[in-house]
């Protein structure tokens, strides 16, 4: 059984690597290339543990568990490269590359360890197997040890909270659902790691319980399929969704009026000026819109100095005038509002009386919400007549005590 599950994580392994290594070289970015090489040293150590392929290595090299460790060896590199893609997710990037050198030094230092101990294994007149049926050697219980408390305890605990924690926040539905599903890989990771220890407690307690290893393939087979779709779902999870991509795109666009003039006033907001080229945001629909939306929600933040509360009552009364629904008149007021600021800010008057932050829309149904309600925004924006109207009465009237910058 151990035999046809490893091949399926092999396999599985191999596919997702080369999906991701051809992706990183049409989008390279630092935490897809972390995933690579992971996925690549996942792929190869669980290449190298499936049974008849470990029996072999170690009849050709002469060298009892060299397979093992070479298998150990691929386990901490995805380990350590899952750790280090999250630490760029969720920290800023100085952050992130000072805690990601301090778990290289210490998966590097412990694997030397490991490969010591296994090098003391090698100097024994009968061979041992680095396995838990041999626990109560030292060496062998001092190098699973190491192997389990660093690669699945210390790693998959981090990994866990840090996908959980940053799932919570992500705009991104699919590496939201591939953030989660990676945290389930991860706990699964602990089980495998659990059932190792108490084997090895059981074992130096003087029993001799069976089972262990096909206990270890089933908890790693699915533990190692789960990092391995949620790592790579937010590469091809989009692609299952045209209809959601045609509709992100579309949404996209529509907010392209208020974006440019907000981008144009206020540039610090661009934080990817990669999607401006043609076409760039149908490589991925889902980040660009997401860009997009916290841009505009960070200019409408920055323009509050220059929001007047008069505007309230001029957008209100036209928007009255005009027939408008409950929605549309909120939606209006607000573009009135951030229509009339971008002219404050380029005149440099700060409104008298600027808006209270508390007065800002916040709409339900989370992400979707949001950019339903900002394409209504963006829509009132660039075509609504109450806007224009606003926009001129305010010009013509002025609020008494504006303050120049």
């Amino acid at each position: 059984m151990d035999t046809v599950l490893y091949a399926v994580c092999a396999a599985s392994g191999w596919v997702a690597f080369a999906y991701m290594v051809r992706l990183q070289r049409r989008h390279p970015s630092r935490a897809r290339r972390a995933i690579c090489a992971g996925l690549g040293a996942f792929a190869a150590g669980i290449t190298v543990a499936i049974p008849p392929v470990a029996v072999a290595i170690d009849e050709v090299s002469g060298l009892p568990n060299l397979a093992k460790i070479m298998a150990h060896a691929g386990a901490l590199t995805i380990s350590a490269n899952a750790e280090i893609m999250l630490l760029h997710f969720a920290l800023p990037p100085a952050t992130a590359a000072v805690r990601a050198r301090r778990w290289v030094w210490v998966t590097a230092c412990a694997f030397v360890v490991m490969l010591g101990l296994f090098a003391v294994t090698l100097t024994y007149d009968e061979p041992v197997r680095l396995t838990v049926e041999y626990a109560t050697d030292p060496v062998v219980t001092a190098y699973l040890l190491i192997f389990l408390l660093l690669g699945f305890f210390a790693y998959c605990v981090d990994i866990t909270r840090l996908c959980w924690g940053f799932a919570k926040i992500c705009g991104r539905p699919w590496l939201r659902r591939g953030l989660r599903i990676t945290a389930v890989g991860a706990a699964f990771a602990l089980l495998y790691s659990t059932n190792k220890i108490v084997y090895l407690v059981a074992y130096w307690a003087g029993y001799r319980p069976t089972g262990e290893r096909q206990i270890a393939a089933v908890l790693v087979t699915i533990g190692a399929l789960l990092i391995t779709i949620g790592l790579t779902m937010p590469a091809w999870g989009p692609t299952l969704k045209i209809g959601q991509r045609w509709a992100d795109f579309r949404s996209y666009r529509r907010l392209e009026p208020l974006w440019r003039d907000l981008v144009a006033a206020l540039p610090e907001l661009e934080l990817d000026p990669a999607l401006r080229r043609r076409f760039a945001a149908l490589r991925d629909t889902d980040y660009a819109l997401t860009r997009r939306v916290a841009e505009i929600r960070d200019g409408r933040l920055a323009l509050r100095p220059y929001t007047d509360t008069g505007v309230t009552a001029l957008a209100e009364r036209f928007a009255a005038g005009a027939g408008l629904g409950a929605t549309e008149r909120q939606a209006t007021v607000e573009a009135a509002h951030l229509a009339c600021a971008l002219r404050r800010h380029r005149a440099g008057l700060v409104a008298a009386v600027p808006q209270p932050a508390d007065e800002l829309h916040r709409p339900d149904g989370g992400y979707a919400g949001e950019v339903a309600w900002l394409t209504l925004v963006t829509d009132a924006y660039a075509r609504s007549a109450v806007v224009a109207r606003t926009l001129a009465a305010a010009i013509s009237q002025p609020t008494a005590g504006d303050a120049r910058r």
